[in-house]
């Protein structure tokens, strides 16, 4: 059976989080009329929450509540956090529409390769679909998006770093754990990962670099694009030979290390 190449998509296909989704939320909150707005730190911490929802979320503390007029009942809050999201979601893919977040350097580059050599193809994301599918077309190409099964949103009760999404994948794929690679960019996402029983490469993103990714199969600054964007490995541990892009070989290679 065919090897898979699953991808994270936040950090992973585009550097998204910092140039998409904070304006986006930040947007929604405006709209709004309420008097929240991110900052780019405040939002670093909140990505340790798995899922924009789960974000939004935790704006429902008793003061804020009582200050901004907003429901306490907890399910007047869920359709509230509900149509925020939704808000949120349109503006973020219409960012992606209008080229904000390129894909990040060797995407394209490795899912062709991918493609060419059988693997078959995936994201796994606990952003809302709309988002995730606006990013990958963005990113590889609409007739290459078209490859990918796609796992997204609230499809899993629990989202990273708990594993549910990446054995959702695995059902839905058909494969074991051996014949699969994931490319992550967080320590949320390789714990997600690992507990799927997944090897995985890091790609570190703008609000990832110094997280914890013990346990990673190959961690670097991006996959790399020669000559011009090329990959820095940041950790071997089975010491492949990378060349400023990390290939179909090193994948295969990973696939048969203990």
């Amino acid at each position: 059976m065919s090897p898979a190449l699953v991808f994270d998509c936040d950090g992973v296909l585009a550097d998204t989080e910092r140039d998409g989704h904070l304006p986006a939320f930040n947007r929604t909150f405006e709209e709004a009329g309420l008097p929240i707005h991110w900052s780019e730190e405040e939002y670093g911490h909140l990505l340790a929450i798995g899922g924009g929802k789960e974000r939004l979320a935790t704006v429902f503390t008793p003061a804020f509540v009582e200050t901004a007029h907003l429901p306490t009942d907890p399910d007047e809050q869920r359709d509230v956090v509900a149509r925020w999201h939704k808000a949120k979601t349109a503006h973020y893919t219409e960012m992606v529409a209008a080229g904000v977040m390129p894909g990040r350097p060797g995407i394209a580059r490795l899912v062709a390769e991918a493609s060419a050599a059988g693997w078959r193809l995936a994201v796994a994301s606990t952003s809302a679909e709309a988002s995730v599918r606006a990013v990958l077309e963005h990113a590889v190409g609409a007739e290459r998006a078209a490859e990918f099964a796609v796992f997204a949103g609230d499809v899993v009760p629990a989202k990273k770093p708990a594993p549910d999404i990446y054995l959702l994948a695995l059902r839905e794929l058909g494969v074991g754990p051996d014949e699969v690679i994931v490319v992550e960019d967080s320590a949320n996402g390789l714990r997600a990962a690992l507990g799927a029983g997944l090897r995985t490469v890091v790609t570190v993103s703008s609000y990832t670099a110094d997280e914890d990714f013990t346990g990673a199969s190959l961690v670097v600054s991006s996959l790399g694009d020669l000559p011009d964007q090329p990959a820095t490995v940041l950790a071997n541990p089975h010491d492949l030979v990378v060349d400023g892009e990390v290939t179909v070989s090193h994948l295969d290679q990973l696939l048969t290390t203990p």
